[in-house]
């Protein structure tokens, strides 16, 4: 049964890794360059800035990206350990759909990206001289990530293959026997309240495996980070790992914040002064045989420039050789050695620099985020494991259909709260938002099992305020003399048929958003930085409504205090208001992916004291969960938000200078 179950997740990975590869090759090949760069896959107006090695030994080309007066640097999926291909448009020919006048040239993987510039290494020999050129427009897009799926394949067969104790936790995880638990007095630590604590212990005192369940606003960090410092008081050294460089760089941090000594593996997506001196290149550099290690370095690549060659010049080059191995073993057992936590992702379990390496604990944090083949990656190198995370938000993602209803989609942790309950710990007591919000989703999520803190209870902007208000669109009639031709607020596919927007909903999100800003106080708002979170499922409808921000003035000083993004973008994020712009309205009460709730969870979750949602409920209330969110709604505010405020007319003239072709998206 165990085998034949790994199996299966082998055959779902496959045909999941077959649908992204022939995806990848249909948009590279049929798309075109313009789509990719929408998407922000692809950056265009590029130019090599520098060439040169790293610490690592890594041949790296630094790049920038020159934008028009008039052109935005929209959102993009860059982000280190990327693999990227360059391209080369001749001046006098665009790229089409059928990718005609578009040369390919050398790969590379991302190293660094800020802004406008990229760091990529590049393999020894691929030429990359094109980039300096200025006859070409040179451009930069992401490539298929062979490396993730090669990682996951082979984690997948040494499960399926293996002995000693990674059988076990094998044997374990797919079936009901009990855990094992050591028996030893709980510790105590006073600023935990008692769930947290009882997580802590439960990590202690697991054999096999401890789960930290953390809804929304539940301190499942700080749970996570107490429970790994007090592990290292019985263990030597732990690894950690998450799904997402920002969520292993986020954990690294707290860990730093906690006095401990953390190695971070592989390059931090968001790099800043304070984890870079965390990072392995950086130990790397500090180290003081690294001097000696680069002069032999670049001896080995003078050497290898040499044109005269014979017995001599291979003996030198074999001593040389040798020489930086051992000074490379060197240094990596003394970094190694100084570390009592190793951070890196799921994939970055398989490192090279890990190669050989043992620990007794594996903890992985946002584990419901990952694929369970991503999980076994490190869980080679463990004797028992750590899973946090929240099942009820963000899953991990998969693109083919096939694969997502074979059951790809369920991650470990999932598995592991259904066989092994006796392992998890629910922290039920949340310190994020005020009481009616918390309630719905505790309600409908966690079986009511969520409380929320005294000092956050009541939370809220406005004296005697409504936490949640839905602003309901059905069989609303638009008013204005510009509008006279529309009845209603209605969807609509975005020019190129790949997204969603509902343009007459985004202006009344902002009208209505505008009234609460002018309810609450300009001027209190700016003084007391209230931030405010705009969220669409929507990528098209995000885009057309940071557009809008952009072109109304009335919303000038507040820009900065307004964040507009998708579901996923605010993971992990909270906000002192929420507005959410739901866009699904149609006769046929097709909501699409809207009918993941996790998402609605996450979204609804991130406000601490308001939540304002915008939404066709004859279209939304044919779901049971929209049809009961709509009716709790309604039961906390008996009036509605209505549309006038100064600026109420946010996107009015200046509406129409937002072209549909600059707001295609995806779901």
């Amino acid at each position: 049964m165990v085998f034949a179950e790994l199996v299966r997740q082998r055959q779902l990975l496959s045909l999941e890794y077959e649908c992204e590869r022939r995806a990848f090759i249909e948009v590279k090949d049929r798309t075109g360059i313009d789509r990719l760069e929408q998407h922000g896959q692809a950056w265009r107006a590029v130019r090599g800035v520098r060439e040169y090695h790293n610490s690592l030994n890594q041949r790296v080309v630094e790049l920038r990206r020159t934008l028009l007066p008039d052109e935005e640097a929209d959102d993009h999926s860059f982000e280190p350990g990327k693999p990227v291909v360059f391209f080369y448009e001749t001046s006098c020919v665009r790229d089409d759909a059928s990718g005609r006048g578009v040369i390919y040239g050398a790969s590379g993987t991302v190293s660094y990206v800020d802004g406008e510039r990229m760091v990529v290494a590049v393999p020894e020999g691929g030429d990359i001289s094109r980039l300096f050129s200025d006859r070409l427009e040179c451009g930069v897009m992401l490539s298929f990530d062979e490396t993730s799926y090669r990682a996951m394949f082979d984690a997948l067969d040494r499960a399926i293959n293996a002995k000693g104790r990674l059988g076990e936790l094998r044997d374990l995880f797919y079936s009901r026997r009990p855990t094992g638990w050591l028996t030893f007095d709980d510790i105590t630590v006073p600023y935990l309240n008692r769930a947290q604590e009882k997580g802590v212990n439960k990590v202690l005192h697991a054999k096999d495996v401890a789960i930290v369940h953390g809804p929304p606003g539940t301190g499942k960090t700080t749970t996570l980070v107490e429970a790994i410092f007090e592990t290292l008081r019985r263990e030597s050294q732990v690894l950690v790992c998450a799904q997402s460089n920002m969520a292993v760089d986020w954990i690294s941090e707290k860990l730093t914040d906690r006095g401990l000594s953390v190695l971070r593996i592989g390059n931090p997506s968001r790099v800043n002064d304070k984890m870079l001196s965390f990072t392995y290149e950086r130990r790397f550099e500090a180290h003081p045989d690294y001097p000696l290690l680069w002069s032999i370095r670049k001896a080995i690549r003078e050497l290898h420039s040499s044109r005269k060659r014979g017995d001599s010049w291979h003996q030198k080059m074999d001593r040389l050789k040798g020489r930086a191995t051992e000074l490379e073993i060197r240094i990596n057992a003394d970094i190694m050695g100084e570390a009592r936590v190793v951070a890196c992702t799921l994939v970055g379990g398989a490192h090279r620099v890990l190669e050989g390496m043992k620990f007794s604990t594996l903890f992985i944090d946002e584990a419901a985020q990952a694929l369970e083949a991503a999980c076994w990656i490190p869980l080679r190198r463990a004797g028992r494991v750590v899973l946090a995370g929240d099942h009820c938000q963000l899953p991990a993602t998969v693109k083919c259909h096939e694969a997502l209803k074979g059951g790809l989609g369920v991650s470990l942790m999932e598995r592991l709260v259904e066989n092994h309950p006796e392992a998890v710990t629910l922290l039920g007591m949340q310190y994020r938002m005020h009481e009616d919000i918390m309630r719905f989703s505790s309600g409908w999520f966690y079986g009511g099992a969520m409380k929320a803190a005294p000092e956050v209870r009541h939370r809220s902007i406005l004296d005697l305020d409504t936490a949640m208000v839905w602003v309901d669109t059905a069989g609303m009639r638009l008013g204005g003399a510009e509008y006279d031709s529309v009845e209603e607020y209605r969807e609509a596919e975005t020019a190129r048929g790949h997204g969603r927007v509902n343009r007459d909903e985004a202006i009344l999100t902002l009208a209505t958003l505008g009234e609460y800003i002018e309810k609450t106080g300009r001027k209190r708002i700016l003084d007391e930085r209230v931030d405010i979170g705009i969220i669409s499922p929507y990528r098209a409808q995000v885009q057309f409504l940071r557009r809008m921000i952009k072109h109304t003035p009335w919303f000038k000083p507040f820009r900065h205090l307004i964040t507009v993004n998708t579901v996923d973008g605010f993971q992990g994020q909270e906000r002192d208001v929420i507005v959410l712009s739901l866009v699904r309205s149609n006769e046929g009460g097709e909501i699409g992916f809207l009918c993941d709730l996790r998402r609605m969870n996450v979204a609804i979750t991130r406000a601490r004291m308001k939540v304002i949602i915008i939404g066709d409920s004859s279209t939304l209330g044919r779901h049971p969960f929209y049809r009961k969110l709509k009716r709790y709604v309604d039961s906390l505010a008996p009036h509605r938000l209505g549309r006038g405020y100064a600026g109420h007319e946010a996107g009015g003239e200046n509406h129409h200078k937002v072209d549909d072709e600059d707001h295609s998206g995806v779901e």
